[in-house]
């Protein structure tokens, strides 16, 4: 199907960077964007739909999260890291079937279209319930089956993980038309002892020419920086790439315990640093130094984490907070600009997952696209400069439609590839079952 979105502002891409359009025409034919323009094009469209006092971007790309901690929302809050996991996290997980997981999965999908979200990247367990469950709702995923090692004594070849995430690229990587990729994952440093660490990244090598890409957290929190010194030697960057994980094109999570050497190596490694400002402030741990990164030519993506650490899955939200958190610390009202934050939100992110065709809004890339509302809600009017409003102002609610090539998922208020009532339903049965009927 041929469809023209007429009279829309338009958030495109022109030389590398983003040109606003102020009332332009965006052709989709499929899958794909094959017009951007202020001028209407000449070709004919099955459907033309007036987009007036509406905005399109392109989709954002959560590029950290842990998505059926849905169903851990608000649990262990006011605690710092390593007790909120192992004391909190864990004994639920603990406790989770696949049915849970995908009850979980579902209801962070359901959340991410309806908030502009295309494109997630997610570190949880059984991968495959969330690959099932995209087959009728079609977003786009990367996902991973997390290694770790509690036994010192314990080697790659014995670790049962391992052929578990191989199984899983082989089978999967690719399927849906691409929408869904497999990455590997070490889950961190803290979790997984160095045989297993260094013999999973030589065994993983040849899959690099196939595309493979990588998911670690990376210093969290100090403490995690200085106890990794402690029984190492050397930070946790250093420890990566001694492992050899970082020969792999990497997303770092977190990223907020770094030292000059270690932002070095990121530089050096080709590796993404993925920005997390809820999780990291919520949590106690501080934040990034996002603007020595940048500065330094390193990627840096955005993401929410878990809805556990978070507690919700709203980008809009991180491109805020990303904006204004590093200005305030520095004293520097514009070290972090709205277009470089709408960068890691979008191109930046898409960069990490290792998806080329899509990010950005130009003719031949993949048409994965929302709509934000600018005419219905007083907090967008006036709009004098769209970039900043949609940084500074918008909300995760004002998403009126998602796209995702070419295929509408979500508009004004609907979710159309989703049961939203089922989703619901399964996402109470599963925290019924896991905390008890009163919740």
């Amino acid at each position: 199907m041929r469809r023209l979105f007429a009279h829309a502002g338009i958030l495109a891409w022109r030389e590398n960077r983003f040109h606003y359009i102020p009332d332009g025409y965006l052709g989709v034919d499929g899958d794909a964007i094959d017009y951007v323009g202020a001028e209407k094009p000449a070709q004919p469209y099955d459907e033309t739909r007036d987009m007036s006092g509406r905005l399109l971007m392109p989709g954002l790309v959560d590029a950290h999260c842990h998505s059926a901690m849905t169903l851990l929302r608000g649990v262990g809050s006011d605690l710092p890291l390593d007790k909120w996991l192992f004391e909190k996290m864990m004994p639920v997980e603990n406790r989770m079937t696949a049915e849970d997981i995908a009850a979980g999965n579902e209801l962070a999908m359901m959340e991410m279209i309806a908030s502009g979200i295309t494109s997630f990247s997610d570190m949880y367990m059984e991968p495959r319930t969330a690959i099932r469950s995209n087959e009728k709702i079609g977003m786009k995923m990367s996902l991973c089956r997390a290694i770790q090692s509690f036994d010192p004594a314990e080697t790659a070849e014995t670790n049962r993980n391992i052929p578990q995430a191989i199984e899983l690229f082989e089978e999967q990587h690719g399927a849906q038309n691409g929408r869904v990729r497999i990455d590997f994952c070490v889950h961190a440093e803290y979790t997984i002892n160095d045989a297993v660490a260094g013999g999973f990244g030589k065994l993983i090598r040849p899959f690099i020419d196939r595309g493979a890409r990588m998911q670690v957290h990376l210093s969290e929190t100090q403490k995690e920086h200085d106890e990794c010194i402690a029984r190492h030697g050397m930070t946790p960057a250093a420890w990566f790439e001694k492992m050899g994980i970082f020969d792999m094109p990497t997303g770092a999570a977190h990223c907020v315990a770094v030292t000059p050497a270690d932002l070095e190596i990121l530089r050096r490694k080709g590796v993404t640093a993925i920005h997390n400002p809820t999780s990291n402030m919520k949590l106690g741990s501080g934040f990034a130094p996002i603007p020595e990164l940048l500065d330094m030519g390193v990627n840096v993506a955005l993401g929410t984490d878990g809805a556990a650490s978070n507690n919700n899955l709203n980008l809009f939200e991180e491109m805020h907070l990303a904006a204004i958190i590093h200005n305030g610390f520095r004293h520097n009202a514009v070290i972090m600009k709205p277009e470089q934050v709408l960068r890691m939100a979008t191109v930046n992110g898409a960069k990490m997952q290792g998806r080329d065709d899509t990010g950005c809004l130009e003719p031949g890339k993949k048409a994965d696209i929302i709509a934000v509302d600018f005419r219905n809600r007083a907090h967008m009017y006036p709009a004098f400069e769209p970039m900043a409003m949609l940084v500074y102002a918008a909300q995760a609610s004002d998403v009126c439609m998602t796209m995702v090539d070419g295929r509408i998922l979500y508009e004004d208020g609907k979710f159309l590839t989703l049961d939203s009532e089922r989703v619901l339903a399964n996402a109470r049965a599963a925290v019924a079952r896991l905390y008890g009927e009163g919740k």
